[in-house]
């Protein structure tokens, strides 16, 4: 229970005021429910005493509508708590999965390095489910089948206290084995959700690359290592029905024991008119109708114990903090001037760069090369404050990046990377990304990014895109992509490997984009072939998490050897 306290606590008082009258609803139509089974249960006696053994006539035209009250207060205070129960568990998931998705944006990039897409997908969906069916429907169906349970044991206690001692003092026994049983069930739904997550991840991962799948023939390997933890899925889930279902047998047993004396001592008291027939019956029924919501308590404590994990790993979700924060309140309002003076940066125990230095004016063009691993990533990731340095400083018009409100840095940098993402929607959509469409601003950015052209010919911009782009070429996404970047009129436009996987053709027409656009801002330019970086006003050379040679093209030709070996990798258009 005091897991169960922790989920209230993080998960639903937080929002509990907001649904003061559907609580009030809920419980109201949980006091119906049991008021109406309690009453039920307890007509036995008349009906059996006063119609079928007196032969009561007037009972006979009462008791049936009576009868007729009964069932439909239990019918109409059912959908009542049912209907309420769910509209609260319903919106406060909603609001917890919106909460959860706003503290995930929140998170540094390193966060979604750690955890795969699909494990975080699963728990935004899957998990929350499991906590929603702890407030519409595990914690009120406790609620309702607890008050059942008083108002049958009541009226079990009113016919014949002997006989509801004699019928009922096995039950404490069952209370231990329940308690082991949930404890393993709680394990066991953890490792479930944790294998869920991993089938998410798999999943997501088959249809994400599902092209070099096909052109690699790894249909076979790919389903072959689904089907494994796929039955790895099912023995946990079918381990911990098994062990789920040992209630039922244990309670079965001991209730059975218990309305077998009831019967043997009630049928003697009856034989020697110590209690009439419809009392007995009355406490038979009343007896029988108990056992149900007390297995539902039982069956609901073990579910309970799903949503305790599910609601474990959410709340571990929500604790996450990001470390990358907007402490500064100065506002890009133009670059100048981009400084890295004696950077060093570390992932974990990994030095990806050891104190680099390095200055980049307004109209600049700077090119970073270099063999993989070299640092070139990791300046990009520090510019855009994906990370921090550990030591070192660097600076934008002289101050300090940490200074800087990092909406506003950030709405200052476009990033045009070698992978590009297009959404299945409109160019425009595509183009002005996260803000308002401007017709004008989109079609002038397609035609700085080379791009309007095509799009001319596809029909306008609002023409609609396929999912990741795929009625448009290779050039032609990274054209756009070109045009998303320089949609918000950025200052510092960063180039990642953008034309290492075009043609000859495309990729004059992108270094023809960034000739156009790099004049009046500060850019900088990762690639691999000579032909994208050999217009640039300085290039740096890095090796092994340093700058060992700056200069410009001409020059870094005649003295740095690390960039006359790397001329060697380069194709030369």
């Amino acid at each position: 229970m005091k897991d169960l306290k922790v989920v209230f606590r993080r998960l639903v008082f937080p929002y509990w005021r907001d649904y003061i009258p559907h609580f009030a609803l809920a419980i109201l139509g949980m006091i119906f429910t049991s008021v109406g089974t309690s009453a039920s249960a307890y007509l036995v006696k008349p009906v059996l005493d006063k119609i079928f053994i007196a032969k009561d006539l007037h009972s006979l035209h009462i008791l049936p509508f009576a009868i007729i009250f009964v069932f439909a207060l239990k019918g109409i205070g059912r959908y009542i708590q049912v209907y309420h129960s769910a509209y609260i568990g319903q919106d406060i998931i909603r609001r917890l999965q919106n909460k959860m998705l706003q503290t995930m944006l929140s998170l540094d990039l390193s966060f979604f390095h750690r955890y795969r897409s699909g494990e975080l997908i699963s728990r935004n969906v899957n998990d929350v489910r499991l906590v929603q069916n702890i407030v519409s429907t595990l914690i009120p169906e406790f609620i309702r089948e607890v008050l059942i349970a008083f108002g049958l044991l009541g009226v079990v206690i009113y016919q014949s206290p002997k006989l509801a001692f004699i019928a009922l003092i096995g039950l404490p026994l069952i209370i231990f084995p329940i308690n082991i049983i949930a404890k393993k069930l709680k394990k066991l739904s953890h490792n479930s959700q944790e294998k869920s997550s991993d089938l998410t991840s798999r999943l997501s991962e088959i249809f994400q690359n599902i092209e070099i799948i096909k052109s690699r023939n790894a249909e076979e390997f790919e389903y072959k290592r689904f089907e494994k933890e796929n039955q790895q899925f099912f023995n946990i889930n079918i381990k911990s029905i098994k062990i789920s279902q040992f209630t039922s047998p244990i309670m079965e047993t001991i209730t059975a024991i218990g309305v077998a004396l009831v019967i043997i001592v009630g049928g003697h008291q009856v034989i020697n008119d110590q209690i009439s027939v419809g009392s007995f019956f009355s406490f038979l029924t009343a007896l029988f109708m108990l056992l149900t919501p007390i297995k539902r308590i039982a069956n609901v404590y073990n579910q309970l114990q799903n949503a305790i994990a599910a609601s474990e790993r959410i709340i571990f979700l929500l604790d996450q903090k990001a470390t990358i924060t907007s402490q500064g309140k100065e506002s890009v309002k133009d670059a100048q001037k981009l400084s890295f003076e004696d950077v060093k940066l570390k992932y974990g125990d990994k030095e990806a760069l050891k104190g680099v230095s390095f200055e980049v004016d307004r109209g600049e063009k700077l090119a970073l090369v270099g063999d993989s691993g070299g640092g070139k990533s990791s300046i990009v990731n520090l510019i855009v404050r994906f990370f921090d340095p550990n030591s070192g400083e660097i600076t934008l018009n002289g101050i300090n990046l940490r200074e800087y409100d990092i909406k506003s840095l950030r709405e200052a940098i476009s990033i045009v990377t070698q992978r590009v993402y297009i959404f299945n929607d409109t160019i425009a959509m595509n183009v002005a990304y996260g803000k308002e469409i401007d017709e004008d601003r989109v079609i002038q950015t397609l035609k700085e990014a080379n791009a309007w052209e095509f799009v001319e010919q596809m029909g306008g911009i609002y023409t609609l895109l396929n999912e990741q782009g795929v009625n448009l070429s290779g050039g032609q996404r990274q054209r756009i992509a070109i045009a998303r970047a320089l949609y918000t009129n950025p200052k510092i436009v960063i180039f990642d490997e953008a034309t290492s996987a075009l043609d000859t053709q495309s990729e004059r027409k992108i270094v023809e984009a960034i000739e156009r656009i790099s004049k009046e801002r500060i850019t900088i330019i990762i690639a691999h072939r000579l032909s994208t970086v050999e217009h640039s006003d300085k290039i740096a050379v890095l090796k092994r998490g340093k700058i060992i040679c700056l200069d410009s093209p001409k020059r870094l030709k005649e003295s740095c050897k690390e960039y006359q070996r790397l001329l060697g990798h380069i194709p030369k258009g």
